[in-house]
């Protein structure tokens, strides 16, 4: 297998492994989801931290926390992230997972816009076009449905925050997340031993402090740790391997498992008004895609011309 099918296989199994996830916090949706998410953040680090211990890259670990910039970023990476995670759980467990979809297939266009003011990034017309449709989408179901869809714009923007911190980051992904997770790290050790020992979170009506007093809900909260890691790390090889372009267009893959898993598995309620903002956004992302392709091929050309007048050149 060569290093692009490779790379595709990675992809492809990391954006599986993230629309399915769903089903996995499904089945902990009786532990509230700030304990989740906090076992989410320590188990994370655990299984980040032996990864780079067996690699010998703690020293990237130390010298990026180090830094006061570094750090200044990793911080605001880390909130960024958390907030994204705890929602997602929010939303499975409270049966919002259509919504959840939705943040996630709105993301790259409000990615892209974030792009266009924050790094001056230029934005063709079909991109321009996708993110006007996306802007439709959403009013569509503000009216239709009475409220904004809060968790599905609340997904998508954290997302995208974290992506800015990402992008002004120097270090690679798996070093950079294990950062953000010891830097969250103590939060998730006081908010365990307020629910543990205080009995924070009383009033959610849900299982307090399952880890140690139930086998299964122990082990599924040491699994998510795994969860987080593995489509990252498979994200990562994806992204070395294939062109930019396309790993931003397969990342939809994810969006597109976790809508039928809420539809067709969670037998969520699909309103008349899902049905016409989605395929506003469907469309959306066909722009959004054409308008990503169609630069990466521009920008293939361009540097083989570059290459072959070098070569004639020389």
């Amino acid at each position: 297998m060569n290093s692009a099918a490779k790379g595709m296989a990675a992809m492809v199994g990391a954006t599986v492994i993230w629309g399915l996830s769903s089903m996995f916090y499904k089945l902990i949706a009786h532990v509230p989801p700030l304990e989740v998410l906090a076992h989410r953040t320590l188990w994370s680090l655990v299984f980040f931290g032996l990864v780079l211990a067996l690699r010998g890259r703690l020293g990237e670990l130390r010298h990026l926390l180090a830094a006061p910039r570094s750090l200044g970023l990793v911080v605001l990476a880390a909130l960024a992230i958390s907030a994204n995670w705890f929602m997602f759980i929010f939303a499975i467990q409270e049966g919002r997972a259509v919504e959840a979809s939705l943040g996630y297939y709105i993301f790259p266009l409000v990615a892209v816009l974030l792009g266009a003011v924050v790094f001056d990034e230029p934005l063709g017309r079909l991109k321009w076009l996708a993110v006007g449709l996306a802007f439709v989408a959403v009013a569509v179901l503000t009216i239709g449905l009475g409220v904004a869809p809060w968790i599905s714009l609340w997904l998508a923007l954290t997302f995208s925050l974290y992506g800015v911190a990402k992008k002004r980051l120097a270090a690679g992904p798996t070093v950079s997340v294990t950062a953000e997770v010891v830097v969250l790290a103590p939060l998730a050790l006081v908010w365990l031993w307020g629910v543990h020992v205080q009995g924070w979170g009383g009033l959610t009506g849900r299982t307090l402090g399952a880890f140690g007093h139930d086998l299964t809900d122990s082990l599924l909260l040491m699994f998510s740790g795994v969860l987080t890691a593995m489509p990252l790390m498979l994200f990562t090889t994806a992204s070395r391997s294939l062109p930019f372009g396309t790993v931003g267009v397969m990342q939809y893959i994810n969006p597109t498992i976790q809508f039928a898993v809420a539809a067709l598995v969670f037998a969520e309620p699909v309103t008349r008004w899902h049905w016409i903002a989605f395929p506003l956004i469907w469309v959306a992302v066909a722009l959004y895609s054409a308008e990503t392709l169609a630069q990466q091929r521009s920008a293939r050309r361009l540097s083989a011309r570059v290459s072959t007048s070098g070569t004639t050149e020389t």
